[in-house]
């Protein structure tokens, strides 16, 4: 069995990622080095990709390739990469392979939420930074608008990847939930997901860089949500076609490296949704931005 892996800068990493989703149908794993990203495709010799075709694909961000041989216990391996975490004592993120946290906390579990993804069907599983960041967001204004006496009200996930962000949402009690994804894996990956944890979450091919302004799946409803863990250019393309109808009232920016909030928040700013919070993990950092 071969491992393939390529380094990237960190910069480019969720851009390779997307890229490799096509070529790695069983997953991808994925290593923080410090100074590059490396991402690991597992294969047996005449399976994986040309090197020159993965050079192709991945342009100027690639830094390094590593090919070697590994044993044939490379499975195991890869599910070892995909932990469960806990999001603010209130969600449990884990890989389907692992237990629930009521088995894990020794009973202390009752109020922590479980959210199965399966990380096989496409990228994010809540553990990069991004996804954690929004997740955490997430939480907290859920507990707010919940203290506050306000209904939580539908939620649009922009780019949803495996469903984690959708399925969480729906699983905190806001809805209708819809998601919407470039690519026909994630779009059946948020279905599924949504299904094993039994939601009701929506989803559909929606090409963000040119389908124009989005909608919420339920414009007259409570006060609506967009999350939106995607990379700069895309922020900034949500931020250029608006919203059919009204902005939402919140929506929870990700996919960002820190150096790029600023420019992000003003674009969101010419369009009514203003910067209410900033935070950071690493070299990654999330926006909760509110309607002005």
């Amino acid at each position: 069995m071969i491992r393939l892996a390529f380094r990237v800068r960190p910069a480019d990493a969720e851009i390779v990622l997307a890229e490799l989703v096509d070529l790695a149908p069983t997953g991808v794993e994925e290593t923080d080095r410090g100074d590059t990203i490396e991402y690991a495709i597992y294969g047996a010799e005449g399976e994986l990709p040309s090197l020159p075709s993965v050079r192709a694909l991945v342009g100027d961000a690639l830094v390094e390739v590593v090919s070697e041989e590994v044993a044939d216990d490379w499975a195991d391996r890869w599910r070892a990469f995909h932990e469960p975490i806990l999001v603010k004592d209130r969600l449990y993120v884990r890989p389907p392979w692992c237990p629930p946290y009521a088995e894990v906390a020794a009973g202390d579990g009752d109020a922590v939420t479980d959210l199965v993804v399966d990380p096989g069907q496409a990228f994010g599983t809540g553990a990069h930074a991004t996804t954690r960041l929004c997740l955490e967001l997430l939480v907290e204004l859920t507990d707010r608008r919940r203290d506050a006496g306000e209904d939580l009200g539908p939620v649009l996930d922009l780019g949803s990847g495996s469903g984690v962000l959708a399925v969480a949402a729906s699983q905190l009690g806001w809805g209708p939930v819809h998601g919407v994804d470039n690519e026909a894996a994630s779009v059946a990956a948020t279905l599924e997901n949504a299904a094993a944890n039994g939601v009701a979450v929506t989803a559909a091919r929606f090409d963000l860089l040119r389908d124009g302004a989005t909608a919420m799946p339920d414009p007259d409803g409570p006060e609506p949500l967009v999350l939106a863990n995607l990379l700069r250019p895309l922020l900034l393309r949500v931020a250029a076609d608006g919203f059919q109808g009204a902005p939402p009232h919140h929506l929870i920016a990700s996919g960002l490296l820190v150096h790029e909030c600023d420019g992000v928040a003003a674009a969101f700013a010419r369009i009514g949704l203003v910067e209410a919070e900033r935070r950071s993990h690493g070299d990654w950092a999330a926006l909760l931005l509110r309607r002005a």
